[in-house]
């Protein structure tokens, strides 16, 4: 008996000591002593998109650096996943289902496009329980999806991108336009925001897909006297799209979204997108972080950010981190319930630097509240997983095809209804 007793007692000691060695890891819970959290990116690596989605890609670990740098979530280096939905939502679907069920994920940062986010976010995130931020994917459907509350943006929605978009046409002078637009949820959605802000003559023709010409189309598209074009679709299209249109002369002025804010484009149109204008999430004029940010970029990869967007990769990287810090958990629940507080507060107000995280991630590991304001937008979302506020940025192509940022448009969810 009394052997026993002394063997109880020195397995209680143990057990206690490792309890003590091992509590700054797992203050908020067992569950996260035994599990890192595993962040994935889904992201459409096709030909015509790889440029900008590994411009994005390296927001996302320069992301997940900053993040490992402070030591971790629950004192442990985050673990990614980084793998390719192509453009097709049934493959993205499949991708997505492998992560969780194979990978490990806990949290998505993805897919960039409103096509692919609304098939996972319906039959995969929602059903798993798993948290997930698009730093792109701006459809109004995405406003109603039905996601059981785990899908966010960190971009604003498409609702106020084409009021931007219909105001630049008009500021530019024009009156009467063409407009082609992707048979997709984010084509669909800019059209018909732009539609409902537009006050001119309008033509517009939805692009057939898997086409090699799209004269037809824009020959339609031009039958009323337009003055420009409005090109919504993704860059392999909308270079053939901007070629044919001034091959044949129907166009030479054109006004574009975010997706086509690419230098690739330019260089593949041979310089016919010169003083052609267009519209993409923005980061606020005001942010004081904006510069720092950019610098720490330009620092580990050389170069600015070239496309639209990566600043959102980071944000939403960032803000999964934190909110899983923040519940203490790996749990797909309990991130997701953590979201809405560190992206408004009430808390501590956090940059988006190393030093801003690693801020954040010690003030949540103490049991205390931040509120994150991102590179891209403050992160306060409303109970659709939609940002309330944000920029719309209004840019312009120049002679050496490089975009140049011009000003930025506010809108508020609040004041805009």
């Amino acid at each position: 008996m009394v052997a026993f007793a002394s063997s109880a007692a020195r397995a209680v000691l143990v057990c206690c000591a490792l309890l003590l060695v091992s509590a700054p890891a797992c203050a908020g819970g067992s569950e996260s002593a035994a599990t890192p959290l595993k962040i994935g990116l889904l992201f459409d690596y096709s030909p015509d998109s790889e440029e900008k989605a590994r411009d994005r890609e390296r927001a996302f670990h320069l992301a997940v650096q900053h993040v490992n740098a402070a030591g971790g979530v629950f004192g442990r280096p985050v673990e990614t996943v980084v793998r390719d939905s192509t453009r097709d939502p049934t493959v993205a679907v499949e991708e997505a289902r492998r992560m969780i069920e194979e990978d490990g994920v806990h949290v998505l940062v993805g897919p960039n496009s409103s096509a692919n986010s609304l098939p996972v976010a319906e039959q995969v995130a929602g059903p798993a329980s798993i948290p997930v931020i698009s730093p792109s994917a701006s459809s109004s459907l995405l406003t109603g999806a039905v996601d059981n509350d785990f899908f966010f943006r960190a971009t604003l929605s498409d609702g106020a991108q084409g009021l931007v978009l219909a105001q630049l046409a008009r500021d530019l002078g024009f009156a009467n336009v063409g407009l082609v637009y992707r048979n997709d949820a984010w084509g669909r959605s800019l059209f018909e925001s732009f539609e409902r802000a537009w006050t001119g003559e309008l033509k517009a023709v939805l692009l057939p897909a898997s086409q090699t010409t799209f004269l037809p189309e824009l020959r339609e598209t031009a039958s009323g006297g337009a003055e420009a074009l409005i090109v919504l679709t993704f860059e392999g299209e909308g270079a053939v799209v901007i070629r044919e249109a001034v091959e044949t002369g129907l166009y030479s002025r054109f006004v574009l979204p975010g997706a086509l804010k690419s230098p690739a484009l330019a260089a593949a149109v041979g310089g016919a997108l010169a003083g052609a204008y267009g519209t993409a999430g923005a980061a606020a004029p005001e942010s004081t972080a904006l510069a720092e940010w950019d610098a720490a970029f330009v620092a580990e990869y050389g170069n600015p950010p070239e496309y639209a967007y990566v600043r959102g990769t980071y944000d939403a990287t960032i803000a999964l981190a934190l909110a899983a810090q923040a519940a203490g958990s790996v749990d797909g629940t309990a991130i997701r319930d953590q979201l809405r507080s560190i992206g408004s507060g009430p808390g501590t107000v956090i940059t988006p630097s190393a030093a801003g995280v690693a801020e954040a991630l010690r003030i949540l590991g103490d049991g205390g509240e931040v509120d994150y304001e991102g590179v891209a937008t403050t992160m306060d979302w409303d109970g659709n997983g939609d940002l309330r506020r944000g920029h719309v940025g209004v840019w312009r192509f120049m002679d050496d095809g490089m975009a140049e940022d011009l000003y930025t448009v506010p809108f508020d969810s609040g004041s805009s209804r």
